[in-house]
Formats: C-alpha cells, structure tokens, sequence
C-alpha cells in the first residue's frame, strides 16, 4: 500500500544524518494505514512523542491565555501485552509510569501538566524486548483544559533509532469524545512491528478496552 511522505526539516541547524538514515518522514493517513516499523529502521529504542497547539501558536499558550490557567493538558499513555498473557497500561493516572528495561519494556518519561513544555509528552519501548511484546495502543486523552480534540491540533510521532520517523495527526472530527486510540503495534511473531494508523475516538478507559479487547479491570484513579 502506498505511503505518504514528507519532506522532515533540519532543526536546530544540526547536521544532516548519514549512514542511509531517511531524511524523510512517514505521514500515516486513513488511504495508508499502516507500515513495517523494521522498514523504517526500527530496533533499539522507540521514542513517541506526543505534541499539541493551537491555530500555530505554541502548545498551550493561546488558550492558556483564553482559559486563564493552565492550558492544555493531553496524556500519552499505552495499552501493552506480552507474548506470556500479560497486560497493563502505561499512563500517568495512577503513575503508571512503566519500565524500559523490565517488562513491560514501555516507559512514560514524564507528565506535562502544564502544556507549557515545547517537547510534549514521551514514552520510550525497548525495541531489544520486542519479541517478548505482542502488541502496543498508543492513545492519549484530555484530563484538563479543553473540550474536545479539535482544538488541540495534536500529532504523534514515532522515531525508531535510525530511520524516517512517522508521523499520525489527530486530524479528524473528534465531536465530544475524550479519548482517542491513536496507533496499534502489532508483533508479526518475528520481532517487526506493523504501525497501524487508528484515530479512533472513544469515551474513556473502558470503552478504549472493550474496542480492542485487552480485558483489564479498570478503576477511578488520579495523578
């Protein structure tokens, strides 16, 4: 299936890459879904950032100045299983921060309660691990300052260590919904991942679960 992609532009005046690392981006869209993470050079660490603004201004400061408080504030989390049966999620609420170097080998760095930071939110997957992990649901959800997706013009990006980062924006009318299942990584059983665009908004936690069935049993928590 065909791919989008995009021209990634020099930031910071570094130096271009070499070693045949992909100056491209790959933009995943509703008419190209999906790509293998190992076509992009996956392995090593995955890093998934997580990043919002509005209208073009920087994250969080136009409608932080509108609200009058703290902006916007988006939660990356993810949804994990293993090959032995085990599940969980990675998120914030409840500090489930995770871990990169024991299972589930997924780690949410930190928690920008502000919307202030210019580098969003992070999580890291230990990529060395990946035949141990079946499948990842990278989502995010709206715990403060604005009402609906629309107006957060977020975008996720996954960048394996070497190779084209790719790219899934939030991009489509969220109505009121409050959650939204962004990307699905799918094990082949060889250690590659298949990258599947999702954008699928959903109410909350336990829709999220019985939508792609991982069987938790959620509770209220708070971060």
């Amino acid at each position: 299936m065909a791919i989008d992609y995009t021209k990634r532009p020099s930031e910071g005046g570094a130096p271009a890459p070499t070693g045949g690392v992909s100056l491209s981006k790959v933009t995943l869209t509703k008419s190209a879904p999906t790509v293998s993470l190992s076509k992009q050079g996956g392995g090593g660490r995955l890093h998934v950032n997580l990043n919002w603004n509005t209208g073009g201004a920087q994250k969080g400061g136009f409608l932080k100045r509108v609200l009058g408080g703290g902006g916007i504030d988006l939660d990356l989390a993810a949804l994990w299983e293993l090959n032995d049966g085990r599940a969980g999620v990675v998120q914030a609420l409840g500090n489930a921060f995770g871990s990169f170097d024991r299972p589930p080998y997924i780690q949410l760095d930190a928690d920008d309660r502000t919307g202030a930071s210019v580098n969003g939110e992070n999580l890291y997957v230990n990529l060395a691990h990946a035949h141990e992990i079946r499948r990842i649901l990278v989502f995010t959800f709206i715990y403060e300052g604005v009402a609906s997706f629309d107006q957060a013009d977020a975008v996720v990006t996954l960048t394996p260590a070497n190779g084209a980062p790719i790219e899934v924006r939030l991009d489509e009318r969220a109505g009121g919904a409050r959650m939204c299942a962004i990307a699905l990584l799918t094990n082949d059983g060889r250690g590659d991942f298949t990258v599947r665009r999702e954008i699928r908004y959903v109410q909350g936690h336990r829709q999220l679960d019985a939508t792609y069935g991982w069987g938790l049993n959620w509770t209220a928590g708070r971060k």
